[in-house]
């Protein structure tokens, strides 16, 4: 995210950013007008300053609030929101649910100083929300809510939403990692998003946080992953041709009312024109800052690497069947499964699929200053994050033990 799109990310994640947004520059918390939205192509323009600042990163994190007394969900984000004092008012909002808060860094130049950005947030909220006697954490998932438990935020965005979605916008709060990377040119960033979509999977493993629905052990790394499925236009994106088949596809969808604007697209990864930003949207929020940064550092140098010279994948013949089975596998397996490689035709576990990317990932990670950050990544393939809940979970205190220990995590 380019320094100089911060404002239009203030307005995003006024309404709700990591979702997206419904924002004119005039009015954050107003619909988008529609001659600005239906103009062809008006929301398309790629922003002029991400060529001054490529490759920059902005974090956006969905984080659960927490009723300590039993360690449930708790609805009440728009009374903690009106609350919120100094730095952390300005880069937190609410979400869908009213039990989630999303959490926003600036961009940075480097993962480090983002992530070091994050964690003052999150210190920053867990003071803040002590004297209401209420706590924070971050997974994929809540272990133990239910649908019925569950609110709708107030706004015009959610109102709207509830609306489109009827009862599915009332399942229960999915949490999220969303990661931004600055790419100077539209072309770069779409030939980058078309190459990334056979690397999503393995960000999904990697990422995997959440084996618990409901109270129920799912046998699932990320839950998360089907139960946000029932949203639509979510997803790997097909491959688009260039720049031009993917404004003249979204405009077919916007002319005809499909949805308001554009950040009604939840694809796993989309492109987000008014910051000049590739977002990677596709991986479960991280219990710890140092599990968020590898995965930023990762996602960072995918999309350099990618937009760039290339790491040999051809979007043009990947096999959609092959990317929503490997999609299926990540999340059923996480760290532990094993991904179908087309080009070699078999399986390969993620370790040696993250270690093959690792070493294409090196160069840039060592220009981007993020290689401690990036090797970080063999600690979530060597010890899956699911396998950590579900241990915490067998301890005395069970499930509400578990979201206990993920609070103390945060």
């Amino acid at each position: 995210m380019p320094t100089q799109s911060r404002t239009a990310l203030d307005a995003e994640s006024a309404t709700g950013g990591a979702i997206g947004a419904i924002a004119s520059p005039a009015d954050a918390g107003a619909l988008m007008p529609a001659d600005a939205v239906h103009a062809p192509g008006a929301w398309s323009r790629w922003s002029p300053a991400a060529e001054a600042s490529a490759w920059t990163v902005g974090v956006e994190e969905e984080v659960m609030l927490l009723d300590p007394h039993g360690w449930a969900l708790a609805s009440r984000a728009d009374a903690v929101m009106s609350g919120l004092t100094g730095e952390l008012a300005s880069h937190t909002s609410t979400e869908t649910h009213g039990s989630a808060l999303e959490l926003r860094t600036d961009p940075h130049a480097t993962v480090a100083a983002g992530l070091a950005q994050l964690e003052e947030l999150r210190g920053d909220l867990a003071r803040e929300l002590e004297p209401l006697q209420l706590r924070a954490a971050a997974a994929g998932l809540h272990p133990f809510t239910l649908w019925q438990d569950t609110q709708i935020s107030e706004g015009d965005r959610y109102r709207f939403l509830y609306g489109s979605m009827r009862e599915l916008a009332r399942r229960e709060p999915t949490f999220a990692l969303h990661v931004h990377v600055a790419v100077p040119d539209p072309e770069s960033a779409l030939r980058a998003i078309n190459r990334l979509r056979s690397h999503l999977p393995l960000l999904l493993a990697l990422s995997a946080n959440s084996p618990f629905w409901q109270g129920r052990e799912t046998g699932l790394a990320s839950a998360r992953t089907p139960l946000f499925q029932a949203f639509p236009r979510v997803g790997i994106p097909r491959a688009f041709l260039d720049y031009s088949d993917y404004v003249s596809t979204i405009d077919l969808l916007l002319r005809c009312e499909a949805f308001p604007e554009p950040t009604f697209l939840w694809w796993d990864a989309r492109l987000q024109p008014r910051f000049g930003t590739i977002e990677v949207r596709i991986m479960d929020a991280q219990t710890t800052v140092a599990d968020s940064a590898a995965l930023t550092a990762l996602v960072q140098c995918l999309v350099r690497l990618e937009a760039t010279e290339g790491s040999g994948v051809d979007p043009l013949i990947d096999l959609p069947e092959v990317l929503a089975e490997n999609r299926f596998l990540a999340a059923r397996d996480g760290a532990e499964a094993s991904l179908i490689d087309a080009r070699l035709g078999r399986r390969s576990p993620v370790p040696q699929v993250l270690d093959a990317i690792l070493d294409q990932c090196a160069p840039h990670a060592e220009d981007l200053g993020c290689v401690q950050e990036l090797q970080w990544t063999r600690n979530l393939a060597a010890t899956p994050r699911p396998k950590r809940q579900i241990d915490l979970a067998r301890g005395p205190d069970k499930l509400p033990g578990l979201v206990e220990a993920l609070s103390a995590l945060f």
